[in-house]
């Protein structure tokens, strides 16, 4: 337990330690050298490259240098870190100019996104694994028409024996959407079972008309409605994971190509720095 203590907090107690030390040494040294700017500003770049990193190093999961999970840990706590020396950068004040806010803007949006992108991946693999573990994204539309293939010759199959056609039309109105695609995406992101207990209630309530022999197919379709709900809740929550990449990787590179024209015109329009 103590040492499940040292581990969590240490990280976060050298953070704030080197971020009060970076703090104070800017203070003084910004009366001592008034082009300091030009130095956080390769400081901020250099960590900016740093981070950017990390998402190699993911890409070659060969490589043995660090686990990737301490991996994250770095790139967290280097991200914050990241985000004091910026506001160094800016000594504080607001960005002067259209490219200079786009800049700050793209900053902005890189670090929000890496912040929510690091909750989530906190957050959701452990909804999946307590929802009977996580399910293949790139298997989930197999799955799904497997699932839709066996719901219709079950309900299809039972007509003959039951002689009756009441759980072949409740499927067709209520259930044949359900399992043609993904279904109830914003419940299953909040955590609702609702749609789920919905659909099973219509189920039971059309089950009074239903003869033995439809009783016994409604039974395993429940099954099967569980199933596919199921895979809906994985493909909900691995959406959100996968889709969020989509936004912090193209902010990142953009904040990269952003960055260099800035030192480029900063140096081009001043002179450089002696």
């Amino acid at each position: 337990m103590h040492r499940h203590v040292v581990h969590r907090y240490l990280p976060i107690f050298g953070l704030l330690v080197l971020s009060i030390a970076t703090v104070g040494w800017h203070g003084r040294a910004s009366a001592l050298y008034p082009r300091l700017v030009y130095l956080t500003g390769w400081g901020l770049l250099g960590l900016i490259l740093l981070l950017t990193f990390y998402n190699v190093r993911k890409k070659l999961s060969f490589f043995p240098f660090l686990t990737s999970r301490l991996w994250l840990q770095v790139h967290l706590y280097l991200g914050l870190f990241t985000a004091l020396v910026f506001l160094l950068h800016l000594r504080w004040r607001a960005p002067a100019g259209w490219f200079e806010g786009i800049l700050a803007g793209l900053f902005v949006g890189v670090t929000v996104s890496g912040i929510v992108g690091w909750w989530l991946s906190r957050v959701l693999p452990h909804r999946l694994t307590t929802h009977g573990g996580e399910v293949p994204y790139e298997r989930i539309p197999v799955l799904r028409r497997a699932l839709r293939e066996k719901a219709e010759g079950l309900v299809l199959g039972g007509i003959p024996s039951a002689k009756a056609t009441i759980l072949a039309d409740f499927y067709a109105l209520q259930l044949s959407q359900f399992f043609a695609g993904p279904a109830n995406r914003a419940a299953h992101l909040v955590g609702s079972r609702r749609p789920l207990n919905l659909q099973l209630a219509a189920l039971a309530e059309v089950g009074r008309f239903f003869k033995p022999e439809e009783q016994k197919t409604a039974g395993r379709l429940a099954e099967l409605i569980r199933q596919k709900d199921a895979l809906d809740y994985h493909l909900a929550l691995q959406s959100v994971l996968k889709g969020w990449l989509f936004i912090h990787i193209p902010l990142t590179f953009g904040l990269l190509v952003f960055s260099f024209v800035h030192v480029v015109l900063v140096y081009a329009f001043s002179g450089g720095a002696r």
